[in-house]
Parts: structure tokens; C-alpha cells; sequence
């Protein structure tokens, strides 16, 4: 059960922030409890749907996005997060199983994704502290300025989430995945 009451429905929610999850809805066709949870802050809820919505009209494929958003859930041990990228990788991005598993260990069984997820799960482990080796392999890879900036955005966006859950405990409304164990 989380820390902190999660608005059971939209119209639970503080006044200022249904608008926020009625586009969460429309686009999702849902509301998942991190959301209305969020919502008990509708400035925070505004940050993060700003940020992420940004972050969506990037460089960056939405398959990638949701690889990074693994491994880093898997890095941070957020099983709330690994829960739903899980699935949106599945059913949204048609990640297969072993592709997921990858992500799961900083890894991508697509050469080009893999370089940007192994960038991310560094990244996220070392807390920013990477070598210019690691900034060289990504942009090796194919990757932009732009695109590593977006990357580590990424990073910071997901460890974010990734804490929220695990401060609150927010419930988890996905199909269940649990980390291996936090870095």
C-alpha cells in the first residue's frame, strides 16, 4: 500500500491537476496510480509531463526509451517502474521478451540501442561520473550531441520516477516485475 493516499479517480485528485490527468487518460486510455499519485502535487505533475513531454517529440525512438527506462528501473531496484516499462515495452514499443531481459541487464540486442542503453545504465550507476571512453562509444555508435543530451535526460527523468515509487510505494497497477537487486 503506498505511504500516502492515492486519489482513487481523477475526480479525487486536487482541482488543479485533473486537467493534467484527463490528458493522461486520453492518451493512455488510463490513469496508473503513479500518476494520480503525482497529482497530490500538481506542480510536480506539471514538471513531469512537461519534461516527459518534451522528451517525447525527441530524437530518440520510442523503443529506445523504453529500453533505457528498464535498465535504469533495473538499476535503481524501482519495481513499480520495471512493472510498467515491462509492459509498455511489450505492448507498446513490441519489445520482445529477450530484448526486455537485455534492457534489464544495461544491454540491447539491436547494436545501435545497445550503445544507448549502456551509455544510460552507466549513466544511472556512476551517478553522471562516466569517462570520455563511454561518451566516445556512444557517439561511435551514431549518436548526436543532441541524442546523448536527450540520453542522459532520459536518465534523469527515469531515476526520478524511480525514486517517487520507491519513496511512496506507490501500488503497482502493472503486470508484477521485480528487480534482480538495486546497484
Amino acid at each position: 500500500m503506498s505511504r500516502i493516499p492515492t486519489p482513487a479517480s481523477v475526480a479525487d485528485a486536487p482541482e488543479k491537476a485533473r486537467p493534467l490527468l484527463n490528458a493522461v487518460n486520453a492518451q493512455l486510455g488510463l490513469v496508473p496510480n503513479m500518476f494520480r499519485l503525482i497529482a497530490t502535487s500538481p506542480q510536480a505533475l506539471e514538471g513531469y509531463l512537461a519534461m516527459s513531454g518534451a522528451l517525447g517529440k525527441g530524437a530518440l525512438p520510442a523503443a529506445t526509451r523504453e529500453r533505457i527506462a528498464l535498465a535504469v528501473a533495473e538499476v535503481n531496484g524501482c519495481n513499480y517502474c520495471l512493472s510498467a516499462h515491462a509492459y509498455l515495452a511489450k505492448n507498446l514499443s513490441k519489445l520482445d521478451d529477450a530484448e526486455i531481459a537485455a534492457n534489464r541487464t544495461g544491454a540491447s540486442n539491436d547494436p545501435k540501442a545497445d550503445a544507448a542503453v549502456r551509455f544510460a545504465a552507466k549513466v544511472a550507476r556512476q551517478r553522471g561520473k562516466i569517462g570520455e571512453s563511454d561518451l566516445a562509444a556512444v557517439k561511435l555508435a551514431g549518436y548526436a550531441d543532441a541524442q546523448v543530451i536527450e540520453i542522459v535526460q532520459h536518465v534523469a527523468l527515469n531515476t526520478w520516477t524511480n525514486y517517487f515509487n520507491e519513496v511512496f510505494k506507490t501500488d503497482i497497477d502493472f503486470p508484477v516485475v521485480e528487480a534482480r537487486k538495486a546497484a
